[in-house]
């Protein structure tokens, strides 16, 4: 059984729709972020670096107990662990790979921050140009890519789930999907699958 600590966040859902596509049984521990549940000593004694998600797979390597954090290393791991949605052909791997850390080091983090910037109350014009902008070339790079294939990496991936619920939040930094068309298509496909939808619903609010 798979305990998965979470919350609403684009970070949380990528883990949520991968147990759910892959169809592990897992319970789910709310961590409400906004009343600072992340730093109380019982979530720090699983992830010390206080945010979600988090996972304890209680039947783990060796059939022993493990705790897990960062959204990428679970997704990874869970894939390994049930052997789908991570290629075993190694030069298909790496590429499914390269666009899981696409997205850990370019897509999250600037789509977070154009979201952020753009959704104060105080507005920072300088910052909300900056992460806008970059948002953008990000986007056109995934526009770029999905022209070529249905997916990220050929095949529906690890990738592809990282990628999708900051995709889900393109209203939150003004970017209309109608600009990208091929992201669109990416998009609204991967929006019918039933475990994205039921992996978007966690946890419930």
């Amino acid at each position: 059984m798979i305990q998965l600590y979470t919350w609403g966040t684009p970070n949380g859902k990528k883990v949520s729709i991968m147990l759910e596509e892959v169809e592990l049984p897992y319970e789910v521990h709310p961590i409400n972020i906004g009343q600072g549940d992340q730093l109380k000593p019982e979530y720090l004694a699983i992830n010390p670096n206080s945010k979600i998600p988090a996972i304890i797979d209680t039947d783990g390597p060796g059939g022993k107990p493990l705790k897990l954090f960062e959204s990428g290393a679970i997704l990874l791991y869970l894939a390994e662990k049930t052997g789908r949605f991570l290629p075993q052909d190694q030069a298909k791997r790496y590429e499914v790979i390269q666009w899981l850390m696409f997205q850990m080091g370019g897509v999250g983090p600037m789509f977070g921050q154009a979201n952020y910037f753009y959704r104060m109350q105080e507005k920072v014009p300088a910052a909300i140009e900056r992460f806008y902008k970059e948002a953008v070339r990000l986007y056109v790079v995934l526009e770029g890519e999905l022209a070529q294939r249905e997916f990220l990496a050929a095949e529906y991936s690890i990738a592809d789930i990282a990628t999708y619920p900051w995709v889900g939040r393109h209203d939150g930094h003004n970017v209309k999907l109608e600009e990208f068309p091929n992201v669109k298509r990416w998009f609204d496909a991967i929006s019918e699958r039933p475990a994205i939808k039921r992996g978007m619903a966690v946890p419930k609010l």
